[in-house]
């Protein structure tokens, strides 16, 4: 086994030397053809009503011939579209017909919520880089319902995990269905974008997704092979006038919030605690230092999430990740976020505004008096990122004043890469009010690191490259975390391959590792086959392998995977692999999740399993997805199958069922275990302003039942009252362990 091990490592150093020589391969790709649509000056005002009467929509420049992204992309699109632009000081102004093929066309849209999501949705998005880096954009949406999304895309928008909707701004939309066709009307504040000064050019790309024909255009022609938001496929706006500074760019987010919660329960111990009630007030402002270059300041923010968190089953030995929704952190976020890889991050901003109580092992709540953060461009190629914030000191869980800083810097190169640095320090401070605290100044962690981001002009090579060191008061060795990583995309082959080597003692508090003390390997190649069917868009096989191990133990960990999957033209997806999986158990392990009897350290298991999904076609009213495991686990055998069913009530709402189910069978005297996780959820939109959302969760895991209701109103854009109620109980017989009600107001006014 060592020596297999040792093997493959040497293996992973050839990939590095090969890594090195592609990413030289990669600069030397031709630039791409840019369309161009020019864009000039409004001479009269705009009403945003989603009828396109005024005369500058006559004048102005036409973005039409839409190509077809899917099912082909070799084609015009058969449902054409036309986009025009204009502005004045204040709003860039975008207009767009949607024609159609039929006269008596229904439209798909999720619900009337903001930010939808979805291939199988009616919409017209558009993506723009104002400083042309191929690398960062925003994108603003609208469907034939009027129901708006914004977002931010990243890291040069190679997979669908680059975009995040979770970024809110003020701008404004309307639309309006007819015979034939439907319009789109929407005018986006200068204030709401980044951009320099002066420029005179811009990308821009704009793309349709049409649910009756399942298909997807876009302006700039974009390969299927690629995800539709991908920044190497970018046209070109052309301004009429150097651009100027829109003015005092200054927004101000004030909150007020109250709450009651009561506690019935300890762990399982019956206890009676007095309702606690809270009132609180703070808030953010937004600031614009230059046009691309903003400052956001924080003062008393109010962390706790409106939005409830999916549980789920934990069989694994290391902690899950949960992403970020806070909005302080949201914009430039990959600025901070985007360092590592998914399982590996120097930084992770969840990690803020949250403290463990080492008493009882329960994470709590951390106030955070203030907090200020600087993110942007400084120029064409180079963004910063400079972020502190200040933890409250809890002497009921002897906790000092924590500050948290993050510094970090982005340098594009060659034509879509970029080298970056962070650095990342959690450092207390001494409080003389309390002596349990005294000595505690000198108390850190940091983390250093730089990353190489891989890019090429064509979108086809991609990789990453960093090397992370950890630092602590007693500094231990092997506190590293590096990690090379290359991947290649055309019409055909899909290849990825990761070497990474994390040191014993690499230990980023304010990060997110899932393990330390091991050395990786691991490669997936896929083929397409593109068949001439109606039924079929492309399928294929393919290989995969992980590999993981150490100095001390040899091989821990490994799985190898046979695959295969097929994407239909109606949108399905299908996906079937067998599997052989290798554990070792360095350290005593309950595969059942209950608690049990552990299985021993120094054992290993190997076992075999299938493993399928299939995801339905979206744009019917009732659709479902599924996941499947079925074979031998750690001596027994475990069933899995989780998946979400479905049914839309078109365009005001849905109702949905989440589900989760183990059956794991282990031999005496090991625990077996039947683990359910059921989650209905009613999700309810009055208009395009007024939501309600019901979630309940049972999990049998933690024998606990979930009840989160939520009430939003967006009474202005980007202002919203919630209303939030919480219950949790024990479900075998519906006994309360804890319930809160909150109410959140924010508004944004800008100054």
């Amino acid at each position: 086994m060592t020596h297999i091990f040792r093997t493959l490592v040497a293996m992973s150093h050839f990939k590095c030397l090969l890594v090195l020589g592609l990413s030289c391969f990669a600069l030397s790709a031709l630039a791409q053809h840019q369309p161009i649509m020019h864009i000039q000056r409004a001479t009269a005002p705009i009403k945003i009503d989603a009828v396109l009467d005024e005369p500058d929509w006559q004048l102005a420049a036409t973005a039409n011939n839409f190509m077809q992204y899917f099912p082909a992309d070799t084609s015009l699109a058969k449902a054409q579209t036309e986009v025009r632009m204009t502005y004045d000081d204040n709003f860039i102004y975008i207009s767009a017909v949607m024609y159609n093929l039929a006269t008596d066309r229904k439209y798909v849209t999720p619900s009337l919520r903001r930010d939808y999501r979805g291939e199988a949705n009616d919409g017209i998005t558009v993506v723009i880089d104002p400083f042309q880096d191929n690398t960062n954009a925003f994108q603003f949406g609208v469907n034939p319902f009027g129901v708006q999304r914004e977002g931010l895309i990243s890291n040069g928008g190679s997979s669908g995990a680059d975009l995040s909707l979770n970024w809110d701004n003020k701008w404004y939309a309307e639309a309006l269905i007819a015979e034939g066709f439907w319009v789109a009307e929407m005018a986006i504040p200068f204030k709401t974008l980044r951009f320099r000064e002066g420029s005179l050019t811009w990308n821009i790309n704009f793309y349709r997704i049409d649910s009756e024909y399942a298909e997807r255009s876009t302006w700039t022609p974009i390969p299927r092979n690629f995800d539709i938001i991908s920044l190497a496929f970018m046209g070109q706006l052309q301004w009429d006038e150097p651009l100027r500074k829109p003015g005092a760019n200054i927004a101000l987010i004030p909150y007020t919030a109250g709450g009651y919660s009561q506690r019935f329960f300890k762990g399982n111990e019956r206890v009676s605690i007095n309702p606690e009630s809270n009132l609180s007030f703070g808030g953010d402002a937004k600031i614009a230092i230059t046009s691309g270059l903003n400052l956001d300041l924080t003062v008393n923010p109010d962390f706790s999430q409106v939005e409830v968190d999916q549980q789920v089953t934990n069989l694994d030995r290391f902690e899950i990740f949960f992403p970020e929704r806070r909005q302080f952190f949201l914009e430039n976020a990959d600025l901070f976020a985007d360092f590592g890889t998914a399982s590996l991050r120097p930084f992770f901003s969840r990690r803020i505004g949250i403290a463990r109580d080492e008493s009882t092992g329960v994470n709590v709540q951390n106030t955070i008096p203030a907090g200020i953060r600087l993110s942007g461009k400084l120029n064409d190629n180079l963004r910063v990122g400079l972020l502190s914030m200040q933890g409250a000191s809890d002497a009921a869980i002897g906790l000092p004043s924590l500050n948290y800083t993050v510094a970090t810097m982005q340098q594009k190169v060659f034509s879509r890469s970029n080298i970056s640095a962070i650095f990342v320090n959690k450092q207390a401070f001494l409080n003389d009010s309390d002596p349990r605290y005294n000595g505690n100044l000198d108390q850190y962690n940091r983390t250093a690191g730089v990353d190489y981001n891989l890019a090429s002009r064509d979108g086809r090579w991609a990789g990453k490259f960093f090397y992370h060191q950890s630092f602590e008061n007693n500094q231990p060795d092997d506190a590293y975390a590096a990690s090379a990583q290359i991947s290649f995309n055309n019409l055909n082959w899909d290849i990825f391959a990761v070497a990474q080597s994390v040191g014993d003692n690499y230990n980023p508090e304010v990060g997110f590792a899932r393990r330390r003390g091991y050395q990786r390997t691991a490669a997936t190649v896929f083929y397409r086959f593109y068949p001439n069917s109606s039924i079929i868009n492309n399928h294929g096989p393919g290989i995969d392998y992980d590999v993981l191990g150490n100095d001390t133990y040899g091989i821990t960990d490994y799985d190898i995977n046979l695959m295969y999957r097929v994407s239909f033209q109606n949108t399905a997806f299908f996906n079937i692999r067998l599997r052989e999986e290798y554990v070792y158990l360095f350290s005593p392990f309950d595969p059942s999740g209950t608690g049990g009897l552990k299985f021993s350290e120094d054992t290993d298991y190997t076992y075999r399993m299938v493993i399928a999904s299939f995801n339905s076609d979206r744009r019917k009213l009732f659709s479902f997805s599924a996941t499947t495991r079925a074979g031998s686990y750690f001596g027994g055998s475990r069933f899995f199958v989780n998946g979400s069913l479905n049914y839309r009530f078109q365009p005001y709402g849905s109702v949905s069922l989440d589900f989760n189910y183990n059956k794991i069978e282990l031999p005496e005297p090991y625990n077996s275990a039947h683990l359910y996780l059921i989650g209905p959820r009613f999700d309810f939109t009055f208009s395009r302003s007024v939501f309600w959302t019901t979630f309940v969760q049972y999990n049998s895991q933690i024998d606990n039942l979930n009840i989160n209701s939520r009430f939003q109103w967006r009474f202005k854009p980007v202002s919203d009252l919630f209303i939030v109620y919480t219950d949790n109980y024990f479900p075998e017989h519906f006994t309360t362990k804890n319930r809160a009600l909150v109410l959140k107001l924010t508004y944004w006014l800008n100054v």
